[in-house]
């Protein structure tokens, strides 16, 4: 009998509302856990790879819930940011009212979901009872010399007399009009990360919960080297280039110099030469590009500036150019180059017919390539026939010794730029008076809002082009005064919201001391490893500053965290702009929300990426009409249905018992761990097999407390039906609120166990073995089992993993 989702959905879903049954409250008797995934942006619909990251969070909270925890468990919307604005330049709308149309989809599409959010704690970055407090936020960082303004360098449409964000440049031209992109120099607003840098790299040590690959992005993001800054005087301007480099033992190869597209002395050095034009149109092309795209250029190019610097131990003059592959906040955006020994340097070097000086031999001496590892010494002069290790402290000392350099600890991370000419974003709330100055608002100034009286026509900045909002009052003097027209980088927005979460109707602070002290720091956080680096990294910076300025005492925000893998069609990532979605919508109207939910979860580790797939669909659905039958038949009190796998006829209350004892351990364990949650499923699956296996030739309690455990197991996941079934079965209150069930491990002891088997993360099958085998006897038993040899026939087995008594992943290749 097919169960009807569709309305016992929409029953459940109204009466968790009508009851608030997941509102939370701070209760110093219970212990907390503070949930949370990445909110997202309200960019429209959800697909079903949005859903999978929700699913495996409320699976979390409605587990921990069970098991008497205190769970906090928010949702909001990262609503500001440039999508919003296109939108509304394309469809001539405000982009708030964009940006609310899409929060609406958003929160029905997460509601039929059936996903366990407090409500009440919604927080939406785009409104003035958020954004205020990041008005409030900068003032602070700014009183603490943590912000400040400087020049950078930005992309900048000349047609339409506005700067573009990387995104809006393609192939090097503005995405509105086909113009090419210019860079120029702006006075812009930084955050100085770089006052925490030493406590960031150092406290990812701290990050044990973390997983590996995002504490070693972050380190490397960080770059911490030990060097020597050099001085490399000019020939004919009264001006030295600073370089820093690991590699002192190669200062004596040094033949040409390269300089940033970015370096601040470029423009000095070409001004009215006969290469400006050149410099500059080759300036602009290079700087569009992104950074990590600049890295990866195969296609190394420059131009020599036609000036030149002094080697300032061989007193050589080299040459000096400006490359693409050298970036600004990396170094000092100037860089030594020895093309014999750095193949960067070697390919530029022969392109462009440059000196090439070895300085270092050694064995083993490509031919026609840079000689990079380490040897001794040559043409190096009083430093001749020493090692390479030797050189780099002996020729660090030299070079402090003779005053053209120093030893110092550089760091690859720059500070934070948060200035945007865009309007949907937090005004920056700062005026420019003629005779104060710059200066910043009063607090009770707060908030700036953003002007109702602007077009969107993608030209210009819409703030700048609106009176009403640029033209103001200075608050120290009173005499007319410039508002900043600047708004702020988004990733300001999503570095502290998890804080506010805490106590978001506040309207008197960001969070009082007592709900942010109870609550942070966050237990469990979800979300895309693509935030690996910008968002975890500034939300640490965040929390570090914040501490300092004393709204609280911890240092770290998010104690573990969880990166989902993608989910994949076809082998692709799910993308709108591939149009290879899995819509919400469409799912959940022909499977219902719970069908969806198990898929996600049953189909890989949370951790892996999942290859979406309507047979697997298919599959979760008939598995759950499997299970209301089950409950509707016993229900009913009916036991004339026939055996369907084997005859467990004989089976006691005793053999029922330690069934369903052994499953609350496996699905406990699962659940308690590293998100085990595929594994936790399949072993649902093989409880509810075991049940469906005999006629129940048990005691009625026995019978009804084995389904009445079945339903409360699989509630986490399949919320819906459960709520149904656990009524069916005579209950008044919600299944929500039952205590999850307690294994007895003295009804567990038997001889032999039931292992699941994982080919490559995925579950394929059980095998039955006695209890004490060891690893190798297992593998042996799995290798040899009929269902199992047909997934590894033909395949090498890389690598084998046991939890004993429990579970075998075997990885094959091949």
């Amino acid at each position: 009998m097919l169960y009807d989702f569709k309305n016992i959905e929409k029953k459940w879903q109204k009466y968790w509302d009508n009851k608030k049954q997941f509102k939370v409250k701070e209760d110093p008797q219970k212990k907390k856990f503070y949930l949370l995934e990445m909110f997202p942006y309200p960019s429209g619909k959800l697909h079903m790879g949005h859903a999978r990251n929700y699913v495996i969070g409320d699976t979390l909270a409605r587990y921990l819930r069970m098991n008497s925890y205190n769970v906090l468990y928010p949702m909001g919307y990262d609503a500001f940011g440039l999508p919003a604005e296109n939108a509304a330049i394309k469809n001539k709308t405000h982009p708030d009212k964009w940006t609310d149309a899409c929060i609406n989809t958003m929160i029905e599409q997460q509601q039929r979901l059936g996903l366990s959010y407090d409500w009440d704690r919604l927080v939406i970055t785009s409104k003035p009872e958020y954004y205020r407090w990041n008005q409030w936020l900068f003032l602070k960082l700014l009183e603490k010399g943590l912000a400040y303004k400087k020049d950078a360098i930005a992309n900048f449409c000349p047609k339409c007399g506005t700067v573009l964000a990387n995104e809006q440049v393609i192939d090097g031209k503005c995405w509105r009009c086909d113009s090419t992109v210019e860079v120029r120099n702006l006075e812009q607003w930084f955050l100085k990360i770089t006052s925490y840098v030493e406590e960031l790299l150092q406290d990812i040590d701290k990050l044990s919960g973390w997983p590996d690959r995002v504490k070693m992005m972050q380190k490397n993001w960080i770059g911490k080297s030990k060097g020597l800054l050099v001085e490399f005087p000019l020939k004919t301007e009264n001006a030295k280039i600073e370089i820093f480099t690991t590699r002192p033992d190669t200062l004596y190869g040094v033949t040409f110099l390269t300089l940033a597209c970015e370096h601040p002395l470029i423009p000095e050095l070409i001004k009215g030469t006969s290469i400006e034009k050149k410099v500059k149109d080759f300036i602009n092309k290079t700087v569009v590009q992104k950074r990590i795209s600049r890295l990866e250029e195969k296609n190394k190019e420059g131009i020599f500036l036609e000036k030149y610097a002094v080697n300032p131990l061989t007193g050589e003059t080299i040459p000096l150019y400006v490359g693409n592959f050298v970036l600004m906040e990396y170094g000092t955006g100037a860089i030594m180059c020895v093309p014999a020994h750095d193949q960067r340097d070697y390919e530029f070097a022969i392109k462009y017919g440059l000196p090439i000086k070895e300085v270092i031999t050694g064995k083993n001496k490509p031919g026609n390539a840079a000689y990079t590892e380490e040897g001794i010494l040559t043409a190096s002069g009083k430093f001749d026939g020493i090692s390479s290790p030797e050189a780099i402290s002996k020729i660090s000392d030299y070079v402090e010794e003779k005053g053209i350099g120093r030893k110092i600890v550089q760091y690859k991370l720059r500070d934070w730029l948060i200035s945007r000419q865009r309007y949907w974003g937090t005004p920056i709330p700062v005026v420019y008076c003629e005779k104060c100055g710059m200066v910043p608002l009063k607090e009770s100034d707060l908030p700036v809002l953003l002007p109702q009286d602007v077009e969107f026509t993608g030209k210009g900045n819409p703030l700048a082009n609106s009176p009403s909002f640029s033209e103001c009052e200075c608050p120290k003097c009173g005499n007319k005064a410039r508002r900043e027209t600047d708004t702020m980088d988004t990733f300001f927005d999503s570095s502290w919201y998890f804080k506010r979460y805490c106590d978001p109707r506040n309207d008197k602070a960001l969070f009082s001391k007592e709900n942010v002290s109870y609550w942070m720091p966050v237990d469990q956080y979800i979300g895309g490893i693509e935030h690996a680096i910008m968002h975890l990294l500034y939300s640490r910076f965040f929390t570090k500053a914040l501490r300092d300025i004393g709204l609280f005492t911890y240092s770290e925000p998010f104690q573990n965290l969880l990166c989902q893998g993608m989910v994949l069609l076809n082998g692709q990532v799910m993308s709108k702009s591939k149009g290879n979605i899995v819509s919400v919508d469409e799912m959940l109207d022909k499977y219902g929300a719970d069908t969806a939910r198990l898929f996600v979860l049953f189909a890989a580790p949370p951790e892996k990426d999942l290859e979406w797939s309507p047979e697997g669909v298919q599959g979760c659905y008939r598995f759950l009409t499997r299970v209301w039958n089950l409950v509707i038949e016993h229900a009913n009190n009916s036991v004339s249905r026939s055996a369907t796998v084997c005859d467990n006829s004989q089976k006691s209350d005793e053999d029922y018992e330690r069934v369903r004892n052994n499953t609350i351990k496996k699905v406990t364990v699962d659940l308690s761990g590293d998100f085990h949650f595929n594994t936790a499923i399949a072993s649902i699956m093989e409880y509810v097999n075991y049940l469906y296996a005999g006629n129940f030739n048990v005691s009625a309690e026995c019978k009804d407390k084995c389904i009445k455990t079945l339903v409360i197991l699989l509630s986490p996941f399949a919320p819906h039906i459960c709520e149904e079934m656990w009524q069916i079965l005579g209950n008044k209150n919600t299944i929500a609120d039952i205590s999850w069930p307690v294994w007895d491990e003295e009804k567990i002891k038997l001889d032999r166990v039931s292992i699941g088997v994982q080919i490559n993360g995925k579950f394929r099958g059980s095998i039955e073995i006695p209890a004490d085998y060891q690893q190798n006897e297992v593998i042996k038993c799995a290798v040899e089992n009929e269902k199992i040899k047909k997934y590894i026939s033909g395949k090498n087995i890389l690598k084998t993993v046991y939890v004993p008594g429990r579970l075998l992943n075997i990885v094959i290749g091949g």
